[in-house]
Protein backbone atom coordinates (compact mmCIF):
# COMPACT_ATOMS: atom_id res chain seq x y z
CA UNK A 1 0.00 0.00 0.00
CA UNK A 2 2.91 1.98 0.37
CA UNK A 3 6.31 1.61 1.78
CA UNK A 4 9.03 3.37 3.94
CA UNK A 5 11.92 5.22 2.31
CA UNK A 6 15.74 5.42 3.25
CA UNK A 7 16.26 8.44 1.63
CA UNK A 8 16.31 11.04 3.92
CA UNK A 9 14.85 14.50 3.42
CA UNK A 10 15.70 14.42 -0.42
CA UNK A 11 13.05 12.61 -1.73
CA UNK A 12 10.40 15.27 -2.24
CA UNK A 13 11.28 19.25 -2.36
CA UNK A 14 10.08 21.00 0.22
CA UNK A 15 8.37 24.12 0.02
CA UNK A 16 8.53 26.76 3.21
CA UNK A 17 5.28 27.67 4.26
CA UNK A 18 5.02 31.32 3.90
CA UNK A 19 2.27 32.70 6.05
CA UNK A 20 0.97 30.05 8.09
CA UNK A 21 2.42 28.85 11.78
CA UNK A 22 5.01 26.00 12.14
CA UNK A 23 3.13 23.28 12.43
CA UNK A 24 6.44 20.74 11.01
CA UNK A 25 3.79 20.75 7.99
CA UNK A 26 4.83 21.61 4.45
CA UNK A 27 3.68 21.36 1.14
CA UNK A 28 5.31 18.59 -0.63
CA UNK A 29 5.98 18.95 -4.93
CA UNK A 30 3.70 16.68 -6.68
CA UNK A 31 4.25 13.50 -7.02
CA UNK A 32 2.86 10.19 -8.02
CA UNK A 33 0.56 9.41 -10.58
CA UNK A 34 -2.18 12.94 -11.76
CA UNK A 35 -5.54 10.78 -11.44
CA UNK A 36 -8.57 11.32 -12.49
CA UNK A 37 -10.30 11.02 -8.80
CA UNK A 38 -12.30 14.41 -8.05
CA UNK A 39 -12.15 15.98 -4.68
CA UNK A 40 -14.74 15.32 -2.05
CA UNK A 41 -17.55 18.06 -3.14
CA UNK A 42 -17.60 18.60 0.91
CA UNK A 43 -15.24 17.56 4.01
CA UNK A 44 -16.99 17.10 6.98
CA UNK A 45 -15.03 16.91 10.04
CA UNK A 46 -16.20 15.23 13.22
CA UNK A 47 -14.50 16.53 16.61
CA UNK A 48 -14.88 13.30 19.50
CA UNK A 49 -14.73 15.12 22.48
CA UNK A 50 -15.88 18.33 21.80
CA UNK A 51 -16.81 19.62 25.41
CA UNK A 52 -13.64 19.24 26.93
CA UNK A 53 -10.46 21.33 27.56
CA UNK A 54 -8.38 20.52 23.83
CA UNK A 55 -12.26 20.22 22.06
CA UNK A 56 -13.74 23.51 22.74
CA UNK A 57 -10.60 25.13 21.45
CA UNK A 58 -9.74 22.85 18.78
CA UNK A 59 -13.76 22.97 17.50
CA UNK A 60 -13.22 26.51 17.45
CA UNK A 61 -10.27 26.58 15.12
CA UNK A 62 -11.55 24.06 12.79
CA UNK A 63 -14.71 26.19 12.47
CA UNK A 64 -12.07 28.89 11.18
CA UNK A 65 -10.38 25.87 8.40
CA UNK A 66 -11.76 27.21 4.92
CA UNK A 67 -10.84 23.64 3.81
CA UNK A 68 -13.32 22.04 5.98
CA UNK A 69 -16.80 22.63 4.84
CA UNK A 70 -19.12 20.67 7.86
CA UNK A 71 -17.91 20.69 11.29
CA UNK A 72 -20.13 18.31 13.61
CA UNK A 73 -19.47 18.49 17.37
CA UNK A 74 -19.86 14.80 20.11
CA UNK A 75 -19.47 14.64 23.74
CA UNK A 76 -20.84 12.48 26.53
CA UNK A 77 -21.43 15.95 28.66
CA UNK A 78 -24.54 17.56 27.33
CA UNK A 79 -22.81 21.40 27.08
CA UNK A 80 -21.28 20.40 23.67
CA UNK A 81 -24.65 21.59 22.22
CA UNK A 82 -24.24 24.95 23.77
CA UNK A 83 -20.34 24.67 22.60
CA UNK A 84 -21.71 23.98 18.90
CA UNK A 85 -23.91 26.81 18.96
CA UNK A 86 -21.47 29.48 20.84
CA UNK A 87 -18.61 28.43 17.90
CA UNK A 88 -21.89 28.64 15.17
CA UNK A 89 -21.76 32.47 15.53
CA UNK A 90 -18.42 32.83 14.07
CA UNK A 91 -18.68 33.57 10.69
CA UNK A 92 -16.96 31.62 8.87
CA UNK A 93 -17.88 29.60 5.66
CA UNK A 94 -17.44 26.25 7.63
CA UNK A 95 -20.93 25.56 8.96
CA UNK A 96 -21.17 23.66 12.27
CA UNK A 97 -23.91 21.08 11.52
CA UNK A 98 -24.78 20.45 15.43
CA UNK A 99 -23.62 19.77 18.78
CA UNK A 100 -24.57 15.67 19.67
CA UNK A 101 -24.13 13.35 22.68
CA UNK A 102 -24.41 9.65 23.24
CA UNK A 103 -27.76 9.32 21.22
CA UNK A 104 -26.67 11.50 18.36
CA UNK A 105 -23.31 9.80 17.82
CA UNK A 106 -23.86 7.71 14.60
CA UNK A 107 -25.78 11.11 13.01
CA UNK A 108 -22.59 13.06 14.02
CA UNK A 109 -20.35 10.72 12.06
CA UNK A 110 -22.36 9.56 9.00
CA UNK A 111 -20.59 10.88 6.00
CA UNK A 112 -17.86 12.20 7.99
CA UNK A 113 -13.99 12.34 6.35
CA UNK A 114 -12.34 13.53 8.89
CA UNK A 115 -12.83 12.01 12.73
CA UNK A 116 -10.47 14.04 15.10
CA UNK A 117 -10.38 12.28 18.90
CA UNK A 118 -9.44 14.19 21.68
CA UNK A 119 -12.18 12.27 24.16
CA UNK A 120 -11.44 10.97 27.16
CA UNK A 121 -9.88 12.23 30.74
CA UNK A 122 -6.79 14.76 30.85
CA UNK A 123 -4.09 14.19 32.45
CA UNK A 124 -3.79 15.65 35.86
CA UNK A 125 -0.78 15.76 38.54
CA UNK A 126 1.06 12.64 39.60
CA UNK A 127 -0.72 11.25 36.41
CA UNK A 128 1.42 9.76 33.53
CA UNK A 129 -0.07 8.78 30.09
CA UNK A 130 0.46 5.48 31.51
CA UNK A 131 -1.97 6.33 33.94
CA UNK A 132 -4.83 7.19 31.50
CA UNK A 133 -4.97 3.96 29.79
CA UNK A 134 -7.02 2.02 31.97
CA UNK A 135 -10.30 4.93 31.53
CA UNK A 136 -9.21 6.42 27.63
CA UNK A 137 -8.08 2.96 26.30
CA UNK A 138 -12.39 1.62 26.49
CA UNK A 139 -13.31 5.23 25.06
CA UNK A 140 -11.17 5.01 22.12
CA UNK A 141 -12.26 1.54 21.54
CA UNK A 142 -16.01 2.75 21.72
CA UNK A 143 -15.75 5.14 19.51
CA UNK A 144 -13.75 3.46 16.64
CA UNK A 145 -16.41 0.74 16.99
CA UNK A 146 -19.17 3.79 16.21
CA UNK A 147 -16.97 4.95 13.29
CA UNK A 148 -16.38 1.74 12.02
CA UNK A 149 -20.42 1.54 11.72
CA UNK A 150 -20.83 5.02 10.38
CA UNK A 151 -18.13 6.77 8.64
CA UNK A 152 -15.34 3.18 7.40
CA UNK A 153 -13.70 5.06 5.14
CA UNK A 154 -13.25 8.31 7.28
CA UNK A 155 -9.99 9.44 8.18
CA UNK A 156 -9.17 9.09 11.80
CA UNK A 157 -6.68 11.16 14.15
CA UNK A 158 -6.09 10.28 17.37
CA UNK A 159 -5.15 13.20 20.06
CA UNK A 160 -6.09 10.92 23.23
CA UNK A 161 -3.24 9.60 25.63
CA UNK A 162 -1.45 7.84 25.74
CA UNK A 163 -1.34 8.03 21.73
CA UNK A 164 1.29 4.81 21.82
CA UNK A 165 -1.45 2.91 23.16
CA UNK A 166 -4.42 4.41 21.73
CA UNK A 167 -3.84 4.31 18.43
CA UNK A 168 -2.90 -0.02 18.40
CA UNK A 169 -6.34 0.28 19.65
CA UNK A 170 -8.16 1.80 16.64
CA UNK A 171 -5.71 -0.47 14.06
CA UNK A 172 -6.95 -3.60 16.24
CA UNK A 173 -10.65 -2.30 16.58
CA UNK A 174 -10.77 -1.46 13.26
CA UNK A 175 -9.53 -5.08 11.62
CA UNK A 176 -12.12 -6.92 13.69
CA UNK A 177 -14.79 -4.69 12.38
CA UNK A 178 -13.10 -5.10 8.88
CA UNK A 179 -12.75 -1.53 7.58
CA UNK A 180 -8.76 -0.83 8.56
CA UNK A 181 -7.03 1.24 5.74
CA UNK A 182 -3.34 2.23 7.16
CA UNK A 183 -3.21 5.56 5.34
CA UNK A 184 -6.22 6.64 7.09
CA UNK A 185 -4.78 5.97 11.13
CA UNK A 186 -2.83 8.76 12.49
CA UNK A 187 -1.30 9.68 15.64
CA UNK A 188 -1.41 13.52 16.35
CA UNK A 189 1.99 13.91 17.39
CA UNK A 190 1.97 17.51 15.77
CA UNK A 191 3.07 19.13 19.24
CA UNK A 192 5.97 17.73 19.84
CA UNK A 193 7.37 19.54 16.56
CA UNK A 194 5.84 22.77 18.00
CA UNK A 195 7.50 22.67 20.66
CA UNK A 196 10.93 21.63 19.54
CA UNK A 197 10.49 24.56 16.77
CA UNK A 198 9.10 26.93 19.69
CA UNK A 199 11.68 26.21 22.08
CA UNK A 200 14.92 25.72 19.33
CA UNK A 201 14.04 29.28 17.97
CA UNK A 202 13.58 30.76 21.41
CA UNK A 203 17.55 29.77 21.82
CA UNK A 204 18.55 30.33 18.48
CA UNK A 205 16.86 33.85 18.68
CA UNK A 206 15.39 32.87 15.44
CA UNK A 207 11.74 33.61 13.99
CA UNK A 208 9.92 29.54 14.79
CA UNK A 209 9.17 29.99 10.94
CA UNK A 210 12.74 29.61 10.10
CA UNK A 211 13.52 26.31 12.61
CA UNK A 212 12.18 23.02 11.26
CA UNK A 213 12.69 19.79 13.81
CA UNK A 214 11.11 16.56 13.28
CA UNK A 215 10.14 14.03 15.70
CA UNK A 216 10.16 10.87 15.74
CA UNK A 217 9.53 7.49 17.63
CA UNK A 218 6.59 8.11 19.89
CA UNK A 219 4.38 10.66 21.74
CA UNK A 220 5.85 10.45 25.45
CA UNK A 221 8.34 11.29 27.22
CA UNK A 222 12.15 9.40 26.32
CA UNK A 223 9.79 8.00 23.44
CA UNK A 224 9.34 11.53 21.54
CA UNK A 225 12.92 12.14 19.54
CA UNK A 226 13.28 15.91 18.31
CA UNK A 227 16.10 15.37 15.75
CA UNK A 228 17.52 18.53 16.69
CA UNK A 229 21.69 17.29 14.97
CA UNK A 230 20.05 18.08 11.74
CA UNK A 231 19.27 21.94 12.21
CA UNK A 232 22.31 23.64 10.68
CA UNK A 233 22.61 26.33 13.44
CA UNK A 234 23.18 22.97 16.11
CA UNK A 235 25.42 21.17 13.36
CA UNK A 236 27.27 24.62 12.88
CA UNK A 237 28.27 24.27 16.93
CA UNK A 238 25.87 27.56 17.71
CA UNK A 239 24.89 25.39 20.65
CA UNK A 240 26.89 23.32 22.46
CA UNK A 241 25.92 19.55 23.52
CA UNK A 242 24.68 20.20 27.08
CA UNK A 243 21.88 22.90 25.60
CA UNK A 244 21.01 20.39 22.81
CA UNK A 245 20.36 17.61 25.44
CA UNK A 246 18.66 20.10 27.48
CA UNK A 247 16.18 21.20 24.78
CA UNK A 248 15.74 17.27 23.86
CA UNK A 249 14.39 16.97 27.96
CA UNK A 250 12.25 20.01 27.77
CA UNK A 251 10.92 18.22 24.33
CA UNK A 252 10.09 15.45 25.56
CA UNK A 253 8.42 16.53 28.73
CA UNK A 254 6.66 19.76 27.91
CA UNK A 255 3.13 18.52 29.00
CA UNK A 256 4.68 18.03 32.58
CA UNK A 257 5.75 21.47 32.08
CA UNK A 258 2.20 23.01 31.98
CA UNK A 259 0.25 20.39 34.07
CA UNK A 260 2.99 21.56 37.15
CA UNK A 261 2.43 25.21 35.60
CA UNK A 262 -1.51 25.26 35.61
CA UNK A 263 -1.32 23.88 40.00
CA UNK A 264 -3.46 21.23 39.26
CA UNK A 265 -6.09 22.91 37.35
CA UNK A 266 -5.43 21.28 33.81
CA UNK A 267 -2.73 20.23 30.88
CA UNK A 268 -1.83 21.58 27.28
CA UNK A 269 -4.92 21.82 26.41
CA UNK A 270 -4.75 25.05 24.71
CA UNK A 271 -1.03 24.26 22.89
CA UNK A 272 -2.36 20.84 21.65
CA UNK A 273 -6.07 22.07 20.25
CA UNK A 274 -3.52 24.69 18.42
CA UNK A 275 -1.41 21.80 17.25
CA UNK A 276 -3.83 19.21 16.44
CA UNK A 277 -5.69 21.82 14.20
CA UNK A 278 -2.89 22.44 12.41
CA UNK A 279 -2.73 18.96 11.24
CA UNK A 280 -6.53 18.24 10.87
CA UNK A 281 -6.35 21.33 8.16
CA UNK A 282 -3.08 19.93 6.48
CA UNK A 283 -5.29 16.66 6.00
CA UNK A 284 -8.43 18.39 4.94
CA UNK A 285 -6.04 20.52 2.28
CA UNK A 286 -4.08 16.98 1.27
CA UNK A 287 -8.03 15.69 0.63
CA UNK A 288 -9.02 18.76 -1.23
CA UNK A 289 -6.15 19.81 -3.29
CA UNK A 290 -4.96 16.11 -3.72
CA UNK A 291 -5.33 14.11 -7.39
CA UNK A 292 -4.89 10.55 -7.69
CA UNK A 293 -2.10 8.88 -5.49
CA UNK A 294 -0.10 12.20 -5.65
CA UNK A 295 1.67 13.57 -2.62
CA UNK A 296 0.54 16.84 -1.12
CA UNK A 297 1.46 17.64 2.51
CA UNK A 298 4.78 16.38 4.48
CA UNK A 299 4.63 16.02 8.00
CA UNK A 300 5.31 13.62 10.84
CA UNK A 301 2.77 11.84 13.01
CA UNK A 302 2.71 8.01 14.67
CA UNK A 303 1.57 5.36 11.63
CA UNK A 304 1.54 2.46 11.29
CA UNK A 305 5.06 1.28 9.97
CA UNK A 306 7.53 -1.21 9.32
CA UNK A 307 9.82 0.91 9.58
CA UNK A 308 11.06 -0.53 12.91
CA UNK A 309 10.95 -4.31 12.87
CA UNK A 310 8.43 -5.92 15.69
CA UNK A 311 7.17 -2.16 16.85
CA UNK A 312 3.84 -1.69 14.91
CA UNK A 313 4.03 2.07 14.76
CA UNK A 314 6.50 4.96 14.62
CA UNK A 315 5.72 8.40 14.53
CA UNK A 316 8.42 9.51 11.47
CA UNK A 317 7.98 11.80 8.38
CA UNK A 318 5.49 11.00 6.07
CA UNK A 319 4.17 12.32 2.69
CA UNK A 320 -0.28 12.60 2.89
CA UNK A 321 -2.40 12.50 -0.41
CA UNK A 322 -5.63 12.71 -0.93
CA UNK A 323 -6.20 8.80 0.45
CA UNK A 324 -4.21 9.36 3.59
CA UNK A 325 -0.45 8.08 3.66
CA UNK A 326 1.40 8.21 0.22
CA UNK A 327 4.94 7.23 1.86
CA UNK A 328 6.84 6.65 5.04
CA UNK A 329 10.35 8.20 5.40
CA UNK A 330 12.89 6.56 7.53
CA UNK A 331 14.39 8.59 9.93
CA UNK A 332 17.83 6.72 10.21
CA UNK A 333 19.58 8.58 7.86
CA UNK A 334 18.67 12.01 9.47
CA UNK A 335 19.91 11.18 12.76
CA UNK A 336 23.34 11.61 14.35
CA UNK A 337 25.23 8.73 16.43
CA UNK A 338 23.53 10.14 19.53
CA UNK A 339 20.45 10.52 18.19
CA UNK A 340 20.25 7.12 17.24
CA UNK A 341 21.64 5.48 20.15
CA UNK A 342 18.57 7.43 21.87
CA UNK A 343 16.46 5.93 19.68
CA UNK A 344 17.37 2.56 20.44
CA UNK A 345 17.21 2.83 24.20
CA UNK A 346 13.86 4.19 24.10
CA UNK A 347 12.46 1.39 21.43
CA UNK A 348 11.68 -1.20 24.53
CA UNK A 349 9.26 1.27 25.96
CA UNK A 350 7.96 2.30 22.56
CA UNK A 351 7.28 -1.25 21.67
CA UNK A 352 5.43 -2.39 25.15
CA UNK A 353 3.60 0.66 24.46
CA UNK A 354 2.68 -0.32 21.59
CA UNK A 355 1.58 -4.06 22.35
CA UNK A 356 -0.24 -2.38 25.32
CA UNK A 357 -2.24 -1.23 23.04
CA UNK A 358 -2.51 -4.36 20.39
CA UNK A 359 -3.06 -6.10 23.88
CA UNK A 360 -6.71 -4.55 24.73
CA UNK A 361 -7.53 -4.56 21.31
CA UNK A 362 -7.68 -8.57 20.86
CA UNK A 363 -9.28 -8.56 24.28
CA UNK A 364 -12.14 -6.36 23.23
CA UNK A 365 -15.63 -7.40 22.45
CA UNK A 366 -16.81 -5.23 19.61
CA UNK A 367 -21.11 -5.46 20.53
CA UNK A 368 -23.25 -6.15 17.50
CA UNK A 369 -25.98 -4.18 16.89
Amino acid sequence: MFEAHHRGMHRVEVLAAQTLPNFGISCAAASGTNGKQAPPSIIKAVVCGAAGGIGQTLSLLLKLEPCIDELALYDVAPVVKGVAVDISHVNSSCKVVGGFTKEGLHTALSGANIVVVPAGVPRKPGMTRDDLFKVNAGINADLAVACAKSCPNAMFLIISNPVNSMVPIWKGVLEKCGCYDKRKLFGVTTLDITRATTFLSEKLGLPPLKVHVPCVGGHAGTTILPLLARSTYISDGKLDQKTVEALRTRIQFGGDEVVKAKDGAGSATLSMAYAGAGFTAAIAKAMREGKGDESVIRTCAFVDSEVVPGCGFLATEILIGKNGVTEIISPFDIMSDDERAAFDRMMPDLKSQVQKGFDFAKEYQVKSS
